[in-house]
């Protein structure tokens, strides 16, 4: 629908209230309800939308470190607007009509939107069409808010017990939950390639269909919410992080993604009369994700808890490897046909920003195409997690933001202005836990030392 036509829909339906959202720099989804009058006038005007949101962290505890906004500038409004070709209705709120907007039109380095929104424009500049998808791993439990308070977040009840990979079997157990996901999902604008339980008590996974890079974070960040939302009203519980239990496999949010023509004609990264079938095109934007992935970590993992995840022999990566269809490598290329030979970056958790997390993608692999790197490291073949050649990635967030804050190549893809208030996010977050006592603490030293 056009401006016009959601004005006539908003008008003859006789539609009080509009919903919109926008991610913050953690990938939280922030928002509100609005009257229909101040809808049609922020469609004019813009709609002003207290910058705290960039100005503090997932617990709304205010950074003293950053300068985009603070104590220091009194927390102004910025500019916010609504993206029209976003507009949607909420299925599981009584068909509550739903934008998803954002800071681009007076630009503010800490929308990732925004920043996303510009490195697609880059790609189409360069001739490419940017095709992505997001897969997530996510855990659900017969708990509440109010359940999980009281327990102090210990002796959580997963959904279903036992270890169920691909079962058919678990998901009938709570078939309701189940099927609302897909079939909600599917009405909300957000259709699932498919949805499968993964090993693990309670443990679901699904892929979203690709799409255009921008629809397809848009679609993956309106799905982590509406998986909270969805289970909410069947009585569960979701978490999206990416290592609830050091027992557990933890939580992956893959990112697959390939350039097309401008007319989405062709797969660029496809080649049959090469080695592995990819292009040199293919070949220079993997280069380009190998050479930066150290200099970009946070972005695909920016929680403290995202490094519990990235440890050997947990299906997730922890050397800067790739391989031909190899799942214990960082990037794994999926060649077996034209349509479908993309790039799958594994390095991402499910608490993971999209955003941003295909922000690094994307322009991690441009950077590879406009220096035209060379595909110099080997695939691997075998066990990812034992080739050291090219070394690790960082193995905590701070080592990770350190890395970020001192780079040149981070501050050449984001711009300056997002990594510094990006980093000073991720040293806050660090400063954040550092300071706090662990019940491992407590029991590996209370008594004994």
């Amino acid at each position: 629908m056009d401006q016009n036509q959601i004005i006539d829909f908003i008008e003859k339906n006789s539609i009080q209230k509009i919903k919109f959202a926008f991610t913050d720099i953690d990938g939280v989804l922030r928002g509100k309800i609005i009257h229909h009058d101040k809808f049609l006038k922020g469609l004019k005007e813009n709609i002003g939308f207290c910058d705290v949101v960039f100005g503090w962290d997932s617990g709304d505890v205010c950074y003293d470190n950053v300068q985009l906004t603070g104590w220091h500038s009194g927390y102004p409004d910025a500019p916010c607007t609504i993206d029209l070709s976003t507009f949607r209705k909420i299925p599981w709120e009584d068909d509550l009509p739903f934008f998803i907007a954002d800071f681009g039109c007076k630009p503010l380095a800490a929308c990732p939107r925004s920043l996303l929104k510009s490195l697609e424009k880059q790609c189409i500049e360069m001739g490419f069409h940017a095709e992505f998808a997001q897969e997530f791993e996510w855990f659900n439990f017969r708990e509440t808010p109010q359940t999980l308070k009281e327990k102090e977040f210990t002796k959580l009840n997963p959904l279903t017990p036992g270890m169920f990979g691909y079962s058919i079997l678990r998901p009938s157990y709570e078939t309701a939950y189940y099927h609302n996901l897909f079939d909600l999902l599917l009405k909300f604008d957000v259709p699932l390639e498919g949805l499968h339980t993964e090993t693990g008590p309670g443990v679901y996974e699904a892929a979203l269909l690709r799409d255009s890079i921008l629809k397809a974070a848009d679609k993956a960040s309106l799905f982590k919410t509406s998986v909270k939302e969805i289970a909410y009203k069947n009585g569960i519980m979701a978490t999206f992080m990416a290592k609830w239990n050091e027992e557990l496999p933890g939580c992956s949010g893959h990112i697959h993604q390939s350039l097309w023509s401008l007319d989405k004609s062709e797969n660029l990264f496809f080649d049959p009369s090469k080695k592995n079938k990819m292009s040199n095109l293919f070949e220079h934007y993997l280069a380009g994700q190998l050479y930066c992935l150290p200099y970009i970590l946070p972005m695909y993992a920016p929680t403290i808890n995202s490094y519990k995840r990235l440890v050997e022999g947990a299906w997730a990566p922890t050397t800067i490897t790739w391989g031909i269809d190899n799942r214990t490598t960082a990037l794994r290329v999926l060649n077996n046909s034209k349509d479908l030979t993309r790039l799958e970056t594994r390095v991402p958790g499910s608490d993971s920003n999209p955003y941003l997390a295909m922000a690094a993608a994307l322009a991690s692999g441009l950077y590879g195409i406009k220096h035209k790197l060379k595909l110099e490291i080997l695939p691997t073949e075998g066990n990812g997690y034992k080739n050291l050649e090219n070394g690790k990635l960082p193995s905590n967030l701070l080592e990770a933001s350190q890395a970020m804050k001192n780079s040149i190549v981070a501050a050449e893809l984001f711009g300056s202005p997002f990594v510094d208030h990006f980093v000073n996010t991720r040293e806050w977050e660090w400063k954040q836990f550092s300071k706090h006592v662990t019940d491992w603490e407590l029991k590996r030293y209370f008594e004994i030392i």
